[in-house]
């Protein structure tokens, strides 16, 4: 996916961040089943993907189809996608896969205590990984996830039967790759997932640089602090490098907090100082 397709995926990711702390596994199984619909219908993707049509025209076309039949939240992400623009009529139903997978993720990083966060993430992805090497090891299942006369139902099966006991967000991701492939190979389309999950990891990773080692307590302050400021528990990588300018550089995901914004360090650096004392 490129060009404006991609820059339409990366807006209605951003958009999704709003619905993800409260969103449910029921909102990734309608986002994915409406994938099915457009997958199912090439007129209906043309439609949606016509440059040549207004963005509310193509908005309405989604709410009249699907009012009634999906909720709100899944009409309203549908009709938003459908209102960007799209380089190919596919990229829409791409998207839309990556956003119900990515609902689904994210309801494992919202598990309670220990269940949720970093390690909600690092579970379903060891989910999707054992589930892609078992199948890769062995000719059997890769022929009978890909046999043609198999239905859907029964692909989604037997793959559950691969891996019993995976968590509710790894079933439906699983589930989904083998009835519901598009295309591709269902391990394909596992690694896939696993990619998002592995993506969103980063976010719960502070890799922190610093002109000198810390001391326990001046590594307890930053934790506390950097905490604080990203609203979560975070794991922090600390590293030492002399040349840091102002004495520290934090990266969590695609942010980096350095000299150049002092403002959301300052404090962090406060404490630092307090503690070297």
């Amino acid at each position: 996916m490129a060009g404006a397709s991609s820059e339409s995926l990366a807006a209605a990711l951003a958009d999704l961040e709003t619905t993800l702390p409260t969103a449910s596994l029921s909102l990734a199984r309608e986002l994915f089943g409406i994938v099915g619909v457009l997958d199912g219908s090439a007129g209906l993707r043309r439609a949606l993907t016509d440059p040549s049509r207004e963005g509310a025209e193509k908005s309405a076309l989604v709410r009249s189809l699907l009012e009634g039949k999906a909720s709100a939240e899944a009409v309203a992400i549908t009709a938003k996608l459908a209102a960007s623009r799209w380089a190919d009529a596919r990229d829409i139903s791409d998207a839309l896969e990556t956003l119900a997978s990515t609902v689904a993720i994210a309801v494992a990083e919202q598990g309670a205590g220990a269940a949720g966060g970093l390690s909600g993430l690092e579970r379903v992805q060891n989910e999707l990984f054992a589930f892609k090497s078992a199948v890769e090891g062995n000719h059997e299942l890769q022929a009978a996830l890909t046999e043609p006369q198999a239905t859907p139902d029964a692909k989604r099966a037997l793959a559950l039967r691969i891996v019993p006991g995976v968590s509710e967000e790894g079933s439906l991701l699983i589930g989904q790759a083998a009835a519901a492939p598009r295309g591709h190979r269902p391990t394909a389309l596992v690694e896939k997932f696993a990619a998002l999950a592995a993506a969103r990891q980063k976010r719960w990773i502070a890799e922190v640089a610093v002109a000198r080692e810390l001391t326990n307590a001046q590594a307890g302050r930053l934790q506390t602090g950097l905490n604080a400021l990203y609203g979560r528990d975070l794991k922090i990588n600390t590293t030492v490098d002399p040349q840091i300018m102002g004495g520290v550089r934090v990266t969590v995901g695609d942010e980096v907090l350095d000299a150049s914004t002092v403002a959301r360090l300052s404090e962090l650096r406060r404490q630092l100082a307090a503690q070297a004392r």
